[in-house]
């Protein structure tokens, strides 16, 4: 019987399609937090990676600080479209992911590391478009003893990821979001993009309506 705090759960039997995932790899992840009412965003760690979008389903990892043992039981899992979401606590002592593991996922079809804890080998990251967030940089390797769990909610800065989840990320960083949610927040967010094309048609031609300020500043008792 395997025991909570060391144990492998089995992946969700209803995963997001590619088809979905591969949408959101073009959609700014300002549009879509604005549409999750700027409350989910994964905050505090830093891309390593050359500018590209991230889109993918969350193969999640609990690890002891310093610890990859289970790290590398769920590498063997990994499918097409997963994003490898691991929480080691934010520790920075030990790398848990480097050069090699990184390698070894992206021949799995694997689409980016989310990492809360350290990483190794930063200049073949830094070299490469496969994307990685990590807490922090550091040489020294990691250990290989568990405890650790694969398939079980993570939280990272503040945000819950589960299994399954829909992880998106660019240059301004990582929101998530319940496959249920999926399609109708990429409608939301494909409307929100269309909204700004056209704002910025308006300032290009000097005609952005900015009477609203004035509307919200009255509603506040301000009358200038």
């Amino acid at each position: 019987m395997q025991e909570p705090g060391f144990r492998v759960l089995p992946r969700d039997c209803r995963p997001l399609s590619s088809e979905t995932i591969q949408k959101f790899r073009s959609v700014a992840t300002a549009h879509i937090s604005d549409n999750l009412h700027r409350a989910s965003g994964i905050l505090g760690l830093n891309p390593y990676h050359r500018p590209s979008p991230l889109a993918g389903r969350a193969l999640t990892v609990k690890t002891r600080a310093g610890d990859n043992l289970m790290i590398h039981k769920a590498m063997t899992m990994l499918q097409p479209d997963d994003v490898l979401v691991v929480d080691g606590y934010g520790d920075t002592s030990n790398a848990l992911v480097g050069e090699l593991m990184k390698l070894t996922a992206e021949s799995r079809g694997c689409v980016g590391f989310i990492i809360n804890g350290a990483i190794r080998d930063v200049a073949a990251y830094r070299s490469s478009t496969f994307p990685c967030y990590a807490k922090g940089v550091t040489h020294r390797g990691p250990y290989k003893e568990g405890p650790g769990e694969v398939n079980v909610p993570v939280a990272i800065g503040g945000t819950v990821i589960n299994p399954g989840d829909l992880v998106v990320g660019d240059e301004d960083g990582l929101v998530v979001l319940p496959p249920d949610d999926a399609s109708r927040v990429l409608e939301l967010a494909n409307a929100l993009h269309r909204k700004e094309e056209e704002i910025r048609l308006a300032i290009a031609s000097r005609k952005l309506d900015v009477s609203w300020i004035d509307a919200v500043l009255k509603a506040k008792g301000i009358v200038s």
